[in-house]
C-alpha cells in the first residue's frame, strides 16, 4: 500500500514511519505542515527547519506545506497538498488526539482515501519504551507544564528519562508520552536513518515556567 506521512520530525511521527514500514507498506511521501501560528492545534512547530535534514536520512521525499495554522484553513491546507500525491492513504502519530485524527479523517474522506493512526491509544510509556528499544535517538525540545524545569531541554528520552516522566505523571498527572502539549521532541537517529541528524548549536530560551531548545545550526553524519 502506497501512503503518505504527515511528519512533524518528532517522536511519535518518526515512529509512526516505522511502524508502517514494518507493515510492509510503502511510505512514498512525507508531509510537514508548517504553521505560521505556533499556537496551531494541529501541527507540531519547534524545529520544523530540520525536516528536509531528517528526510534526507530517512530517504523519503519531503513535501512541505506552509499555513497560517488557522483552525480550518489549515484543513484545507492539508486537503491541498494530500489531493495532489497519488496515494491510497495517510498516517500519522497521533496517540490520543481527537482531535487532531478526527480531522485528519475528515481530509482523507474527502479525498476518498485512508487515514491510519499505528500508534492509537497505545500506551505512552510503553511506546516510549519501545522507541529507545528499537533504537531511536529523540532529544526534548520544549516543555509546557508543571514540573519541568529548564535542565529537561536537550535532554535525550532514554530510561532513565522515562523514570522521571513516570514521576512527574504521579505527581503533576502529565501524559507521559506529551499527548497533552506538556513537551515536545526531535528525533536525531534510529533504525530509520541512513545518518545521524547531529546539532552544532542550539539556542534554549526559559521563560519562568515553559522553555524551547531551538536548534541553530546542524549536520549528518556518517553512522
Amino acid at each position: 500500500m502506497k501512503v503518505a506521512a504527515l511528519f512533524s520530525g518528532g517522536k511519535d511521527s518518526v515512529f509512526s514511519v516505522f511502524v508502517a514500514q514494518q507493515y510492509g507498506w510503502d511510505v512514498a511521501y512525507l508531509v510537514t505542515v508548517v504553521p505560521e501560528n505556533k499556537e496551531s492545534w494541529m501541527y507540531h512547530s519547534l524545529n520544523l527547519s530540520l525536516v528536509d535534514l531528517q528526510s534526507q536520512a530517512i530517504g523519503i521525499p519531503l513535501i512541505k506545506q506552509e499555513t497560517k495554522g488557522e483552525k480550518e484553513e489549515e484543513l484545507q491546507e492539508l486537503y491541498n497538498v494530500l489531493k495532489k500525491l497519488d496515494i491510497a492513504g495517510v498516517i500519522s502519530g497521533a496517540i490520543a488526539s481527537e482531535y487532531q485524527r478526527t480531522r485528519i479523517e475528515q481530509v482523507c474522506h474527502q479525498l476518498n482515501i485512508k487515514s491510519f493512526t499505528p500508534l492509537w491509544h497505545k500506551d505512552p510509556a510503553l511506546l516510549l519504551h519501545q522507541y529507545v528499544s528499537a533504537g531511536f535517538h529523540n532529544m526534548i525540545v520544549g516543555v509546557f507544564a508543571h514540573g519541568f524545569t529548564e535542565a529537561w531541554l536537550g535532554r535525550p528520552i532514554d530510561e532513565a528519562c522515562i523514570d522521571d516522566l513516570l514521576k512527574l505523571q504521579k505527581k503533576y498527572r502529565i501524559n507521559v508520552g506529551g499527548e497533552g502539549g506538556e513537551y515536545e521532541t526531535l528525533a536525531l537517529d534510529g533504525p530509520l536513518f541512513s545518518k545521524k541528524l547531529v546539532l552544532d548549536k542550539v539556542e534554549k530560551k526559559w521563560r519562568r515556567d515553559y522553555g524551547t531548545a531551538i536548534v541553530i545550526k546542524s549536520h549528518l553524519e556518517e553512522k
